[in-house]
């Protein structure tokens, strides 16, 4: 399968407006004192990045749940280490259930 130019600029525009309306949502639900775009997109969460928890990882999965209509499973926590990484798995989990449909 072949994309095209404008497929390409489609998903990075995608990609850009899913990963903003995460930082928002991460620094609402964990009360980070950071603007949105004080958190670069590959900062770690944990330990030396944000120096997040495991409650707050919790707390991430319950609002991208909720926030993004998403079921993250036990085997996703592991992926669960920066922005990237978390926007990857939203973008995987809906395109799953586009297929689906």
């Amino acid at each position: 399968m072949t994309t095209t130019l404008v497929e390409a600029r489609a998903y990075a525009g995608q990609r850009r407006v899913l990963t903003h309306r995460l930082k928002e949502t991460l620094v609402d639900r964990l009360d980070l004192d950071r603007q949105t775009d004080e958190i670069p997109d590959d900062c770690l969460l944990f330990g030396v990045g944000l120096g997040l928890d495991s409650v707050d990882a919790l707390e991430i999965v319950v609002a991208v749940e909720g926030e993004f209509g998403i079921r993250v499973e036990d085997d996703d926590m592991k992926e669960i280490r920066s922005v990237n990484s978390i926007v990857d798995l939203i973008l995987s989990r809906q395109a799953r259930e586009e297929d689906s449909k």
